[in-house]
């Protein structure tokens, strides 16, 4: 005697060994004995075998018609037995009533199951709902496998493309081209990134970054409404200066400018002067908002998204040759560079000239300055200005930079076409600590101070950078920092580029003025708008070193380095002497850190933005090191 039961979820078939009225005991075609409670047998069989019979019994349900059998089910709750028995017109066989059995377990859309063995048919309205849906995951599951075969095949569906913003970084996975989207990364073994561009998604390994970097951060776009430019508030003295700014070549928010004027009975009248957009952008107008939404100019080789639009941008900056709207805070200096007193003015500051870095260096600078400066324009101004910056670095007790370090600035020309496709990288060397870096870096770091302290003073909030324990944070609260060496530090002096030196002008132009400041003491927006910008300026600098390592990628494709030179930080961490790129390189053996080497370039990953290295040789201490400017020569 065999029997048919079912045993976790699963129709099995069994030989009888022994029987109680409780229990039995079975074993399987495959030799497994189970102990069945009798309650769990459904049918009792003599023939054929159990392995046969459930064979015999898959092949026979897979010719029943469903709903056929749906019509002649009656409504009333039935054993299959039962229904087999009516369908068949005859006594069924084992065969028969469980091939019945499996067909009416199959389709539970069409038979609702009502215990073991027993079944009912579904009602006429929710079987045509439930057949409704399964056509509908039906046509969806054809749609994620068609939309996955064209992504494995390279090409780009119209859904995945209209929906790649939210796929780069806030993918819904309930969505079908995102179900199609994974099926494929699945399929072909790529990664997204490499799915995307392979697809011709994107025509760059750039273009995916930038994409990326757009959607998490601008969704609705880089572009401005067209809002109309704001005057300044109020009539503004002309100031009776001369100012001029120091920038870099490509700098067009020029925030910052200085001016020198001689005091009667000796010494001199010091300005910094910050260009003044919280005299026109006013606390909650739809200008303020823009710059509360994007917090911060982002930065990145060859490119910039600002955060004010630039018909603001240009009515604001410190543009040589005009009168421009200014908070300026003076200081008066004696002959020996003593600071003798300081005021703040809101002011029109006449800028009569813009200085670039490329043009002054190679005047002034450290050697020049050891020795006779040369005459050029701004001479007497400018040493001037070193020699109180000189006084302000050691009476903090803090070098303004690490003098042992370099700078590397950028350049890319869009219109220059490489074997990468548009975008030709120069990456310039600077040595830090300059004389005019340190000019500029110790007159900021002197006016943040300043004016961070008369807000504290007066009691108005602020925004402030501070520093102790080696923990650098943003707070509304006046603290120390330790790595600059002030009591306070309020950003204040760039208030085109960040919105928090935006709000701490505006708390300065109401303490300036008499009145009531835009943020009172505890004010939960103000706390909310330091936390926003601490969260997203993190991820704009993370942004542009992204994309600085990536740049360096293109300049050694661009340049056909085959072999580099480093120095190795720790362990297998190497980094570059020509570019600011570090890299692991696994095939370094033990050195001491600092070790110079020589490493072979092996290929590049644009989408990782990593290369591949392998080390060649240890160089001597008197190896020659590579010159980046006489490199770039050949």
């Amino acid at each position: 005697m065999h029997v048919l039961f079912e045993e976790d979820g699963a129709f099995k078939a069994g030989t009888i060994l022994n029987q109680s009225e409780a229990s039995l005991q079975v074993e399987t075609p495959h030799g497994k004995r189970l102990k069945l409670k009798s309650a769990n047998v459904l049918l009792r069989f003599d023939a054929p075998s159990p392995g046969e019979m459930m064979s015999r019994a898959e092949t026979e349900s897979a010719g029943l018609e469903t709903d056929f059998l749906y019509e002649v089910c009656g409504d009333a709750e039935f054993a299959f037995t039962e229904l087999a028995q009516e369908y068949y017109g005859h006594p069924p066989s084992a065969v028969e009533s469980t091939a019945l059995l499996f067909k009416l377990h199959s389709v539970p859309m069409w038979f609702h199951r009502k215990g073991r063995g027993r079944y009912r048919k579904a009602p006429a309205e929710i079987l045509q709902a439930a057949l409704a849906g399964a056509e509908k995951k039906r046509l969806q599951q054809e749609q994620v496998e068609r939309i996955a075969a064209e992504l494995v095949a390279g090409r780009l569906p119209d859904e995945v493309n209209a929906i790649l913003p939210q796929l780069l970084t806030k993918p819904d996975r309930n969505r079908q081209e995102t179900k199609a989207v994974e099926l494929a990364l699945e399929q072909s073994g790529k990664s997204l990134p490499q799915l995307l561009l392979a697809c011709g998604a994107f025509d760059s390994a750039y273009a995916y970054h930038r994409a990326r970097f757009l959607s998490e951060h601008f969704p609705d776009g880089t572009g401005f409404p067209d809002l109309a430019v704001p005057d300044p508030e109020g009539e503004l003295p002309l100031a009776p200066v001369r100012a001029f700014s120091i920038d870099d070549a490509t700098t067009t928010e020029i925030d910052d400018a200085l001016s020198v004027q001689p005091r009667e009975g000796g010494g001199w009248r010091i300005g910094i002067h910050i260009a003044a957009p919280g005299l026109g952008i006013t606390t909650g107008s739809a200008l303020d908002a823009i710059a509360r939404r994007r917090l911060s100019t982002v930065y990145m080789p060859g490119d910039k998204i600002t955060m004010l639009p630039d018909s603001v941008v240009g009515r604001f900056t410190l543009e040589a040759g005009r009168d421009c709207p200014a908070l300026s805070l003076y200081f008066d200096v004696a002959s020996d560079l003593r600071i003798l007193g300081h005021e703040t003015r809101l002011e029109r500051v006449p800028v009569v000239a813009n200085l670039r870095h490329h043009d002054i260096e190679p005047v002034f600078n450290a050697e020049t300055l050891a020795g006779e400066l040369p005459d050029f324009p701004w001479r007497d101004e400018l040493k001037l200005l070193w020699e109180f910056a000189t006084v302000l670095e050691a009476g903090r007790g803090k070098p303004s930079a690490n003098q042992a370090s370099f700078d590397f600035n950028f350049y890319v020309d869009w219109d220059a076409q490489t074997e990468d496709g548009p975008g030709f990288v120069r990456i310039v060397r600077r040595q830090r600590g300059s004389p005019l870096d340190k000019l500029v870096a110790e007159l900021m770091i002197l006016a943040n101070s300043t004016w961070g302290r008369q807000l504290h003073e007066a009691g108005i909030p602020a925004i402030y950078r501070a520093q102790t324990g080696g923990r650098v944070r943003m707070t509304t609260a006046a603290a120390p920092h330790d790595g600059l060496g002030v009591d306070c530090y309020a950003w204040s002096s760039s208030p085109l580029r960040r919105h928090v030196d935006l709000i701490n002008q505006r708390q300065l132009i109401a303490l300036a003025r008499g009145e009531a400041p835009p943020f009172a003491r505890g004010s939960a927006e103000l706390a909310a708008a330091m936390n926003d910008f601490e969260i997203t300026y993190a991820a704009y600098a993370d942004y542009q070193r992204q994309m600085e390592r990536y740049w360096c990628l293109r300049w050694l494709r661009q340049d056909k380095r085959e072999e580099v030179q480093a120095h190795l930080i720790r362990e297998n961490l190497c980094r570059l002497d020509e570019i600011p790129l570090i890299l692991r390189v696994p095939s370094v053996p033990p050195e001491q850190p600092g070790a110079r080497l020589r490493l072979a370039v092996e290929g590049f990953d644009d989408l990782a933005i990593e290369a591949k290295l392998r080390y060649l040789a240890t160089l001597g201490a008197d190896a020659a090191p590579v010159d980046p400017e006489a490199a770039a020569a050949d």
